[in-house]
Protein backbone atom coordinates (compact mmCIF):
# COMPACT_ATOMS: atom_id res chain seq x y z
CA UNK A 1 0.00 0.00 0.00
CA UNK A 2 1.81 3.13 -1.04
CA UNK A 3 2.31 5.95 2.44
CA UNK A 4 0.87 8.69 -0.16
CA UNK A 5 -3.41 7.65 0.63
CA UNK A 6 -4.89 6.54 3.70
CA UNK A 7 -5.36 2.91 4.65
CA UNK A 8 -8.22 1.40 1.89
CA UNK A 9 -9.36 -0.49 5.28
CA UNK A 10 -10.22 2.30 7.73
CA UNK A 11 -9.68 2.30 11.29
CA UNK A 12 -12.46 4.34 13.45
CA UNK A 13 -10.22 6.12 15.86
CA UNK A 14 -11.17 8.48 19.12
CA UNK A 15 -8.73 10.07 21.35
CA UNK A 16 -10.01 11.72 24.47
CA UNK A 17 -8.38 14.51 25.98
CA UNK A 18 -9.76 15.56 29.49
CA UNK A 19 -9.70 19.16 29.96
CA UNK A 20 -6.96 20.49 32.59
CA UNK A 21 -7.56 17.14 34.06
CA UNK A 22 -5.74 18.02 37.55
CA UNK A 23 -6.95 21.67 37.64
CA UNK A 24 -10.49 20.54 37.04
CA UNK A 25 -10.67 17.78 39.64
CA UNK A 26 -9.23 20.78 42.11
CA UNK A 27 -11.87 22.81 40.92
CA UNK A 28 -14.67 20.39 40.95
CA UNK A 29 -13.34 19.13 44.53
CA UNK A 30 -13.82 22.84 46.16
CA UNK A 31 -16.07 24.87 44.32
CA UNK A 32 -14.27 28.18 45.96
CA UNK A 33 -12.15 27.57 42.80
CA UNK A 34 -14.24 27.57 40.43
CA UNK A 35 -13.87 30.41 38.26
CA UNK A 36 -10.46 31.53 39.25
CA UNK A 37 -7.03 30.77 37.73
CA UNK A 38 -5.69 27.70 39.48
CA UNK A 39 -2.33 26.08 39.22
CA UNK A 40 -1.46 22.57 40.61
CA UNK A 41 2.32 22.72 41.83
CA UNK A 42 4.35 24.54 44.42
CA UNK A 43 4.21 28.11 44.30
CA UNK A 44 7.79 28.15 45.90
CA UNK A 45 10.95 29.95 43.95
CA UNK A 46 11.90 26.74 42.69
CA UNK A 47 8.29 25.40 42.19
CA UNK A 48 6.74 24.45 38.92
CA UNK A 49 2.93 24.34 37.56
CA UNK A 50 2.15 20.79 36.58
CA UNK A 51 -1.14 21.76 35.67
CA UNK A 52 -3.28 24.89 34.75
CA UNK A 53 -7.39 25.82 34.53
CA UNK A 54 -8.17 27.77 31.68
CA UNK A 55 -8.57 30.75 34.02
CA UNK A 56 -4.97 30.66 34.18
CA UNK A 57 -4.09 29.68 30.27
CA UNK A 58 -5.80 33.09 29.76
CA UNK A 59 -2.94 34.92 31.40
CA UNK A 60 -0.03 32.74 29.60
CA UNK A 61 0.20 30.14 32.51
CA UNK A 62 1.81 27.01 31.41
CA UNK A 63 2.21 23.59 32.45
CA UNK A 64 6.40 23.14 32.80
CA UNK A 65 6.60 26.90 33.85
CA UNK A 66 8.54 27.96 36.88
CA UNK A 67 6.14 29.04 39.67
CA UNK A 68 7.82 32.79 39.60
CA UNK A 69 6.59 33.17 35.84
CA UNK A 70 3.86 32.00 36.31
CA UNK A 71 2.57 34.47 39.32
CA UNK A 72 4.35 37.50 37.41
CA UNK A 73 1.72 36.75 34.56
CA UNK A 74 -1.13 35.91 36.89
CA UNK A 75 -0.83 37.81 40.40
CA UNK A 76 -4.02 36.36 41.25
CA UNK A 77 -3.12 32.75 40.59
CA UNK A 78 -4.29 30.31 43.31
CA UNK A 79 -1.79 27.47 43.76
CA UNK A 80 -3.07 23.99 45.65
CA UNK A 81 -0.79 21.00 45.76
CA UNK A 82 -1.40 17.80 43.93
CA UNK A 83 -3.20 14.83 45.06
CA UNK A 84 -2.04 12.18 42.35
CA UNK A 85 -4.17 9.40 44.41
CA UNK A 86 -7.25 11.17 43.70
CA UNK A 87 -6.23 11.47 39.33
CA UNK A 88 -5.47 8.10 39.07
CA UNK A 89 -8.81 7.33 41.15
CA UNK A 90 -10.71 9.54 38.62
CA UNK A 91 -8.24 7.99 35.65
CA UNK A 92 -9.46 4.34 36.47
CA UNK A 93 -13.46 5.89 36.41
CA UNK A 94 -12.57 7.35 32.73
CA UNK A 95 -10.94 4.08 31.54
CA UNK A 96 -13.66 1.71 32.76
CA UNK A 97 -16.19 4.01 30.76
CA UNK A 98 -13.75 3.30 27.91
CA UNK A 99 -13.69 -0.35 27.98
CA UNK A 100 -17.41 -0.30 27.77
CA UNK A 101 -16.78 0.34 23.80
CA UNK A 102 -13.83 -1.41 23.14
CA UNK A 103 -11.03 -3.27 24.38
CA UNK A 104 -8.31 -1.62 22.43
CA UNK A 105 -7.86 1.54 24.98
CA UNK A 106 -4.10 2.65 24.40
CA UNK A 107 -3.61 5.07 27.81
CA UNK A 108 -0.90 7.79 26.97
CA UNK A 109 -1.45 9.24 30.56
CA UNK A 110 -3.86 9.37 33.43
CA UNK A 111 -5.62 11.96 31.31
CA UNK A 112 -6.00 10.86 27.34
CA UNK A 113 -5.99 7.97 25.66
CA UNK A 114 -6.66 6.20 22.05
CA UNK A 115 -9.28 3.21 21.62
CA UNK A 116 -10.27 1.88 18.45
CA UNK A 117 -13.95 1.47 17.91
CA UNK A 118 -13.90 -0.11 14.56
CA UNK A 119 -15.26 -3.36 16.12
CA UNK A 120 -17.62 -1.44 18.96
CA UNK A 121 -18.79 -3.82 21.63
CA UNK A 122 -22.05 -1.78 21.50
CA UNK A 123 -22.66 -2.73 17.83
CA UNK A 124 -23.14 1.30 17.58
CA UNK A 125 -21.16 0.94 14.41
CA UNK A 126 -20.87 4.90 14.29
CA UNK A 127 -17.66 6.37 15.70
CA UNK A 128 -18.97 9.94 16.29
CA UNK A 129 -22.11 8.72 17.94
CA UNK A 130 -19.42 6.68 20.00
CA UNK A 131 -17.22 9.95 21.27
CA UNK A 132 -20.34 11.47 22.15
CA UNK A 133 -21.44 8.74 24.56
CA UNK A 134 -18.15 8.93 26.12
CA UNK A 135 -17.87 12.26 26.76
CA UNK A 136 -21.61 12.43 28.10
CA UNK A 137 -20.75 9.28 30.70
CA UNK A 138 -17.77 10.98 32.08
CA UNK A 139 -19.47 14.19 32.95
CA UNK A 140 -22.21 12.25 34.55
CA UNK A 141 -19.65 9.99 36.64
CA UNK A 142 -17.08 12.44 37.35
CA UNK A 143 -18.41 16.09 36.31
CA UNK A 144 -15.57 16.77 34.14
CA UNK A 145 -15.59 17.47 30.51
CA UNK A 146 -13.67 16.28 28.15
CA UNK A 147 -12.47 16.67 24.39
CA UNK A 148 -12.42 14.65 21.83
CA UNK A 149 -10.74 13.84 18.62
CA UNK A 150 -12.31 11.32 15.70
CA UNK A 151 -10.69 9.99 12.52
CA UNK A 152 -9.32 7.37 10.67
CA UNK A 153 -5.87 7.16 12.51
CA UNK A 154 -4.06 7.85 15.53
CA UNK A 155 -2.33 11.10 14.43
CA UNK A 156 -5.03 13.07 12.86
CA UNK A 157 -7.17 12.04 16.10
CA UNK A 158 -5.02 13.25 18.71
CA UNK A 159 -4.52 16.79 16.99
CA UNK A 160 -8.24 16.81 16.22
CA UNK A 161 -8.81 16.29 20.07
CA UNK A 162 -7.23 20.13 20.74
CA UNK A 163 -9.09 21.46 18.34
CA UNK A 164 -12.16 22.45 20.23
CA UNK A 165 -10.98 22.66 23.46
CA UNK A 166 -12.16 22.71 26.13
CA UNK A 167 -15.52 20.19 25.99
CA UNK A 168 -15.25 20.27 21.80
CA UNK A 169 -14.98 17.31 19.85
CA UNK A 170 -13.77 17.29 16.11
CA UNK A 171 -14.12 14.95 13.69
CA UNK A 172 -12.10 14.46 10.23
CA UNK A 173 -13.37 12.16 7.68
CA UNK A 174 -11.14 10.01 5.84
CA UNK A 175 -11.38 12.18 2.70
CA UNK A 176 -10.85 15.50 4.87
CA UNK A 177 -7.49 14.00 6.20
CA UNK A 178 -5.11 15.51 3.96
CA UNK A 179 -6.71 18.78 3.58
CA UNK A 180 -6.60 19.12 7.41
CA UNK A 181 -3.01 18.13 7.94
CA UNK A 182 -2.06 20.72 4.96
CA UNK A 183 -3.40 23.51 7.13
CA UNK A 184 -1.96 22.90 10.45
CA UNK A 185 1.53 24.58 11.00
CA UNK A 186 4.54 22.09 11.91
CA UNK A 187 3.80 22.65 15.33
CA UNK A 188 1.46 20.50 15.64
CA UNK A 189 3.03 17.49 14.22
CA UNK A 190 3.73 15.09 17.11
CA UNK A 191 7.76 14.94 17.88
CA UNK A 192 8.06 18.63 16.37
CA UNK A 193 9.61 20.72 19.08
CA UNK A 194 10.76 24.75 19.39
CA UNK A 195 14.08 23.95 17.75
CA UNK A 196 13.19 21.30 14.78
CA UNK A 197 10.44 24.42 14.11
CA UNK A 198 13.06 26.76 13.74
CA UNK A 199 15.07 24.25 11.59
CA UNK A 200 11.73 24.01 9.48
CA UNK A 201 11.10 27.72 9.49
CA UNK A 202 14.68 28.56 7.99
CA UNK A 203 13.89 26.20 4.94
CA UNK A 204 10.84 27.56 4.43
CA UNK A 205 8.64 24.81 5.73
CA UNK A 206 5.35 26.15 8.45
CA UNK A 207 2.83 24.38 7.37
CA UNK A 208 1.51 20.85 6.52
CA UNK A 209 1.12 21.72 2.99
CA UNK A 210 5.06 23.01 2.71
CA UNK A 211 6.11 19.47 4.46
CA UNK A 212 3.79 17.77 1.62
CA UNK A 213 5.76 19.45 -0.72
CA UNK A 214 8.76 17.75 0.13
CA UNK A 215 10.48 14.72 -0.70
CA UNK A 216 11.13 11.88 1.55
CA UNK A 217 14.94 12.05 0.63
CA UNK A 218 14.95 15.94 1.35
CA UNK A 219 13.19 15.24 4.80
CA UNK A 220 15.73 12.74 5.60
CA UNK A 221 18.73 14.81 5.01
CA UNK A 222 17.46 17.59 7.24
CA UNK A 223 15.49 15.53 9.59
CA UNK A 224 17.45 11.95 9.80
CA UNK A 225 14.84 9.00 11.15
CA UNK A 226 12.33 11.53 11.42
CA UNK A 227 12.13 11.33 7.76
CA UNK A 228 9.52 8.80 6.92
CA UNK A 229 7.07 9.68 9.65
CA UNK A 230 7.09 13.64 8.75
CA UNK A 231 6.71 12.07 5.38
CA UNK A 232 3.65 10.14 5.82
CA UNK A 233 1.76 12.26 8.81
CA UNK A 234 2.21 15.33 5.94
CA UNK A 235 0.07 13.30 4.08
CA UNK A 236 -2.13 12.08 6.45
CA UNK A 237 -1.42 8.62 6.64
CA UNK A 238 -0.60 6.54 9.93
CA UNK A 239 -0.65 2.93 9.99
CA UNK A 240 0.10 2.63 14.06
CA UNK A 241 -2.60 0.15 15.74
CA UNK A 242 -4.04 0.83 19.04
CA UNK A 243 -1.86 -0.67 21.22
CA UNK A 244 -3.58 -1.70 24.80
CA UNK A 245 -0.65 -2.93 26.31
CA UNK A 246 1.91 -0.18 25.00
CA UNK A 247 4.87 -0.72 27.26
CA UNK A 248 6.85 2.46 28.04
CA UNK A 249 10.66 2.07 28.31
CA UNK A 250 11.64 5.55 29.72
CA UNK A 251 10.30 8.80 30.87
CA UNK A 252 12.15 12.06 30.93
CA UNK A 253 12.98 15.38 30.24
CA UNK A 254 15.27 17.52 29.30
CA UNK A 255 16.15 21.87 28.88
CA UNK A 256 18.04 23.72 26.40
CA UNK A 257 19.20 27.05 27.98
CA UNK A 258 19.04 30.15 26.17
CA UNK A 259 22.43 31.21 28.57
CA UNK A 260 24.95 28.25 29.31
CA UNK A 261 24.81 27.41 32.88
CA UNK A 262 28.62 27.53 34.74
CA UNK A 263 27.98 28.14 38.15
CA UNK A 264 27.05 25.40 40.98
CA UNK A 265 23.96 27.36 41.85
CA UNK A 266 22.79 27.81 38.39
CA UNK A 267 23.11 23.86 38.09
CA UNK A 268 21.48 22.98 41.13
CA UNK A 269 18.68 25.21 40.49
CA UNK A 270 17.87 23.79 36.94
CA UNK A 271 18.06 20.48 38.22
CA UNK A 272 15.41 21.26 40.73
CA UNK A 273 13.32 22.12 38.17
CA UNK A 274 13.69 19.18 36.30
CA UNK A 275 13.41 17.05 39.35
CA UNK A 276 10.20 19.04 39.58
CA UNK A 277 8.49 18.45 35.88
CA UNK A 278 9.84 15.12 35.54
CA UNK A 279 8.41 13.89 38.79
CA UNK A 280 5.34 14.91 37.97
CA UNK A 281 5.20 13.47 34.30
CA UNK A 282 6.47 9.97 36.18
CA UNK A 283 3.26 10.29 38.35
CA UNK A 284 1.08 11.20 35.23
CA UNK A 285 2.27 8.07 33.57
CA UNK A 286 2.25 5.78 36.58
CA UNK A 287 5.51 4.85 35.50
CA UNK A 288 8.08 2.63 38.03
CA UNK A 289 11.70 2.65 37.52
CA UNK A 290 14.72 1.62 38.77
CA UNK A 291 17.56 3.50 36.84
CA UNK A 292 18.28 7.70 36.88
CA UNK A 293 20.30 9.37 34.27
CA UNK A 294 21.44 12.14 33.52
CA UNK A 295 22.50 13.78 30.62
CA UNK A 296 24.45 16.99 30.03
CA UNK A 297 25.49 18.97 26.75
CA UNK A 298 28.16 21.26 27.30
CA UNK A 299 28.66 24.47 25.27
CA UNK A 300 30.87 22.86 22.71
CA UNK A 301 28.19 20.36 21.75
CA UNK A 302 30.05 17.47 23.98
CA UNK A 303 27.64 15.20 25.55
CA UNK A 304 27.55 12.83 28.32
CA UNK A 305 25.22 10.75 30.44
CA UNK A 306 25.30 9.74 33.87
CA UNK A 307 22.75 7.04 35.37
CA UNK A 308 22.59 5.13 38.97
CA UNK A 309 20.71 2.34 39.36
CA UNK A 310 18.38 0.59 42.40
CA UNK A 311 17.50 -3.09 42.81
CA UNK A 312 14.41 -1.72 43.34
CA UNK A 313 11.95 0.24 41.70
CA UNK A 314 12.63 4.17 42.92
CA UNK A 315 9.79 4.90 45.96
CA UNK A 316 9.14 8.28 46.02
CA UNK A 317 9.96 11.55 44.45
CA UNK A 318 12.43 12.16 47.26
CA UNK A 319 14.71 9.58 46.16
CA UNK A 320 14.41 10.24 42.54
CA UNK A 321 15.67 13.57 43.35
CA UNK A 322 18.57 12.17 45.40
CA UNK A 323 19.81 10.26 42.69
CA UNK A 324 19.28 13.07 40.44
CA UNK A 325 21.19 15.66 42.96
CA UNK A 326 24.03 13.26 43.45
CA UNK A 327 24.34 12.66 39.36
CA UNK A 328 24.74 16.08 39.09
CA UNK A 329 27.72 16.64 42.08
CA UNK A 330 29.72 13.80 40.04
CA UNK A 331 29.80 16.22 37.37
CA UNK A 332 31.24 19.11 39.02
CA UNK A 333 32.60 21.80 38.75
CA UNK A 334 31.61 22.39 35.17
CA UNK A 335 34.05 24.64 33.01
CA UNK A 336 33.08 25.40 29.81
CA UNK A 337 29.17 25.76 30.74
CA UNK A 338 26.25 23.26 30.22
CA UNK A 339 23.46 24.14 27.44
CA UNK A 340 21.10 21.12 27.77
CA UNK A 341 20.47 19.48 31.25
CA UNK A 342 17.83 16.53 31.39
CA UNK A 343 17.10 13.64 33.46
CA UNK A 344 15.66 10.13 32.60
CA UNK A 345 13.70 7.00 34.47
CA UNK A 346 14.40 4.15 32.52
CA UNK A 347 14.61 0.33 33.14
CA UNK A 348 11.02 0.37 34.05
CA UNK A 349 8.05 -2.02 34.89
CA UNK A 350 7.41 -4.48 32.14
CA UNK A 351 9.43 -2.64 29.81
CA UNK A 352 11.72 -5.59 29.21
CA UNK A 353 9.09 -6.88 26.94
CA UNK A 354 8.86 -3.63 24.67
CA UNK A 355 10.56 -3.18 21.06
CA UNK A 356 10.54 0.36 20.65
CA UNK A 357 11.01 3.02 22.19
CA UNK A 358 9.31 6.96 20.94
CA UNK A 359 10.66 10.22 21.98
CA UNK A 360 8.14 12.98 22.28
CA UNK A 361 8.61 16.96 22.34
CA UNK A 362 6.72 18.81 25.32
CA UNK A 363 4.02 21.15 24.07
CA UNK A 364 5.97 23.81 25.67
CA UNK A 365 9.12 25.63 24.32
CA UNK A 366 12.12 25.02 25.85
CA UNK A 367 11.50 21.76 27.37
CA UNK A 368 11.62 18.73 26.02
CA UNK A 369 9.49 15.64 27.37
CA UNK A 370 10.46 11.93 27.05
CA UNK A 371 7.98 9.04 26.88
CA UNK A 372 9.13 5.51 25.20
Amino acid sequence: MSDSVPDLQQRKIIHIDMDAFFASVEQRDHPELQGKPVAVGGSSERGVVAAASYEAREFGVRSAMPSVTAKRRCPDLIFVKHRFDVYKQVSRQIREIFRMHSDLVEPLSLDEAYIDVTHDKMGIGNATRIAEMIRAEILKQTQLTASAGVSYNKFIAKIASDQNKPDGMCVIKPHQGAAFVAQLPVRRFFGVGPKTAERMAKLDIHTGADLRAQSEEFLRQHFGKSAGYLFRASRGVDHREVKPNRIRKSVGGERTYGTDLVSEADLQDAMEKIIDIVWNSIEKSEARGRTVTLKAKYADFRQITRSQSRDHYVENKAEFADMGRELLAAIMPVENGVRLLGLTLANLEGAEQANEVADEDAAQPGFDFMQG
